[in-house]
């Protein structure tokens, strides 16, 4: 099932809108061409329905946030609806202030999102309307552990089928619910967090993954953390004396543009509970 989600990204090649953040950015853009996708960046308002209409799905990440864009999200996102196209909302550093805590329910209350990407923190804070997180990291309270996964995994079940959407809830360990199934991946490497903007761009792979398989969308995400976690472990695998986070974040992008569908297969660690 992962092999033929991300085989569909090469046949299909989506064109994906991202109204992402300006740290991040560039490297969005290359792990969704790593992937086999296409990406487009615009958040001027007047820029963002004709952009939203001509691609087929949309990545909306609020790290940094200013009035304009916060506005092309809503223009964009309405527009992407109207269409029919899947949307990701990546809330990062909802909890961390009140614009992106009310910028982050907003968008989820007058959207049909598709997926809701985040770290438990944040996730916990739209599932609540309020939260705390340490900057755009999780809190160490709300880390999902073995101890404590029986409890998060009926917690993403619940917020999904209460959102009707597709939560996915990254960190060392990672949980993609649909309200009924929920995926436990255990991909990855703990070195990923020494890199800013692997969440941004697993954000990205995931919006290209959702758009290429429209009737086996949470199959389609689950299969993108898992070919982030896995080129995770690849890149850090090549990694020489004297490397540091900048070279493993471009090994981790080769590891994605020299992945398929059957090595994901392979290297894919899951449970679907």
């Amino acid at each position: 099932m992962l092999k033929e989600c991300f085989d569909n990204v090469r046949k299909l090649v989506p064109l994906v809108h991202n109204i992402t953040n300006y740290v991040t950015v560039n490297d969005v853009a290359n792990i969704i061409l790593a992937c086999g996708a296409s990406p487009i960046m615009s958040d001027e308002p007047d820029d963002v329905t004709d952009i939203t209409s001509i691609c087929s799905s949309l990545n909306i990440n609020i790290g940094t946030l200013h009035k304009s864009s916060i506005e092309a999200m809503y223009l964009a996102g309405k527009r992407a609806n109207e269409l029919g196209h899947p949307i990701l909302l990546d809330p990062v550093g909802a909890g961390a202030s009140a614009l992106r805590t009310n910028t982050a329910v907003g968008l989820m209350e007058q959207l049909q999102l598709t997926v809701i990407r985040g770290n438990i923190s944040e996730i916990k804070t739209l599932a609540n309307g309020n939260g705390t997180t340490k900057g755009v990291d999780a809190d160490v309270a709300d880390k999902v552990t073995d101890d404590t996964l029986d409890e998060a995994i009926l917690f993403v079940k619940k917020f999904a089928a209460q959102s009707k959407a597709i939560i996915a809830v990254t960190g060392a360990i990672d949980l993609v619910s649909d309200g009924t199934r929920c995926y436990v991946i255990r991909n990855g490497r703990p070195e990923m967090g020494q890199i800013t903007g692997t969440g941004c761009q697993l954000s990205g792979l995931m919006t290209a993954f959702v758009a290429a398989n429209p009737s086996n969308q949470l199959d389609a995400a689950a299969a993108a953390v898992c070919a982030m976690g896995l080129a995770g472990e690849i890149g850090y695998s090549h990694m020489k004396d004297g490397d540091g986070n900048s070279t493993y974040r471009n090994r981790i992008i080769d590891a994605i543009y020299n992945m398929d569908g059957e090595s994901l297969e392979k290297g894919a660690k899951y449970e679907v509970r």
